[in-house]
């Protein structure tokens, strides 16, 4: 392994993103420069507000460039000069979410990097941590894939496997997202010396075995309290957060599950947020349907 420090810029906006910075701060590694969302407006008052990584970024004394896209020259003519005029070993990206044009994938010396958290091929997409959750799928893990063109296709050059132990099984989706980042950082920390060094070689996928996540909305989130109670439990634990698990009341209020577990079979609804009120025992809120 190489005693330099690897010369890398880093490509991403969400959590997910700052929990894989985090790690590989951890390690001594740090981007030159971190590219992500511009501001945006957030809140009652919609006032412009940085993406996480800016935040975590501007902290630390890094360059940030936000374009609103990499495919137009023009709108991405900040980002080019810095990319252009430096020895990159390599680029990172981690919940980008924006297509990355070849021009730029084609810049760095031992090409871009993109820490996927699902054992690849399968979960490729957008959603590959909830998926898992709402397939069941207790064995999963992180990739860390060299990018091309295609949606999470290019050949693989580390994984991680993460098995939770029955008890901690479904967690919540954002809790297993923070925890599928971070050993993502991990691994990244590990292999990238390595692959900069040319001593570990990346496996094409198998494309046979390939699976793909999509997007998920709200109608997603919708909870039928008449259904299978697993599949009931695994919606509730994975979308804990944008969008949240919910049923919708006979007089058509949408009441937000913010707790809930199974016993003997059946669904057991511990917390829940009703529409314009606080959160409360889903027994409070039962007590208050039948005053009425």
């Amino acid at each position: 392994m190489s005693s330099k420090e690897p010369l890398f810029a880093f490509f991403g906006t969400p959590r997910f993103s700052v929990k894989v910075l985090d790690a590989l701060e951890s390690h001594g590694m740090l981007p030159a420069v971190v590219v992500c969302a511009p501001d945006k407006p957030r809140g009652r008052g919609l006032e412009p507000a940085p993406a996480p990584t800016k935040v975590w970024a501007e902290a630390r004394g890094i360059t940030v460039v936000t374009p609103a896209t990499l495919r137009d020259p023009a709108a991405a003519e900040d980002l080019m000069d810095i990319l252009a005029n430096t020895d990159w070993d390599v680029f990172v990206v981690a919940a980008y979410a924006k297509l990355i044009p070849k021009h730029i994938l084609d810049i760095p010396r031992r090409g871009c990097l993109n820490i996927h958290p699902s054992l690849l091929p399968k979960f490729r997409g957008p959603s590959p941590a909830l998926s898992a959750i709402l397939a069941d799928e207790r064995t999963t893990g992180v990739s860390i894939m060299l990018l091309d063109e295609q949606m999470d296709h290019g050949p693989v050059i580390a994984q991680g496997r993460i098995v939770l132990d029955e008890a901690d099984w479904p967690p919540q989706g954002s809790v297993f997202e923070d925890l599928l980042a971070t050993e993502g950082g991990n691994l990244l920390a590990e292999a990238m010396p390595d692959w900069i060094a040319g001593t570990i070689e990346a496996e094409p996928q198998n494309e046979d075995e390939a699976t793909f996540t999509k997007k998920f909305t709200d109608a997603d989130a919708l909870i039928d309290l008449a259904g299978d109670p697993r599949t009931n439990l695994l919606k509730i634990r994975a979308f804990d957060k944008g969008p949240r698990a919910y049923f919708v009341t006979p007089s058509g209020k949408r009441v937000i599950i913010t707790a809930a577990h199974t016993e003997n079979d059946v669904l057991v609804i511990d917390t829940v947020i009703p529409e314009g009120k606080k959160e409360m025992p889903y027994s409070d809120f039962m007590r208050g349907q039948t005053n009425k």
